[in-house]
């Protein structure tokens, strides 16, 4: 069962881009979203260089390779659930920010775990 479609995942100024995301990426957040047992609100996906660069995003964004994705969080609560089923669901690259919690599969880069 998959709990996401493609569009979800999609450039705002690039329709049908939800393709562009990586599969083994796509595989592990549902993965994640399973063990939750929450929905995941999708605020960013695969990315453009061009709206990277309009929303902020660092020149080596792994959103630009499709192993990234931020979600909305509200509260605490479901700020804890979400992370700890990122982390089960085997995500080493977390980015906790107060609206949304970020994660990808950039092998490229080193474990981490920031704060925005």
């Amino acid at each position: 069962m998959s709990y996401f479609e493609l569009q979800e995942f999609e450039d705002p100024t690039l329709p049908g881009s939800g393709v562009n995301m990586d599969v083994n990426f796509l595989r592990m957040l549902n993965d994640a979203r399973k063990i939750s047992g929450i929905p995941y609100k999708i605020t960013s996906g695969y990315r453009s260089i061009e709206h990277n660069k309009t929303v902020g995003g660092v020149i080596n964004s792994s959103h630009l390779t499709g192993k990234a994705a931020d979600i909305a969080v509200g509260g605490g609560s479901q700020r804890y659930v979400i992370i700890n089923s990122l982390i089960k669901a085997g995500f080493k690259r977390l980015g906790v920010a107060k609206t949304f919690i970020h994660c990808d599969t950039d092998e490229s880069k080193p474990n981490s775990v920031w704060t925005y």
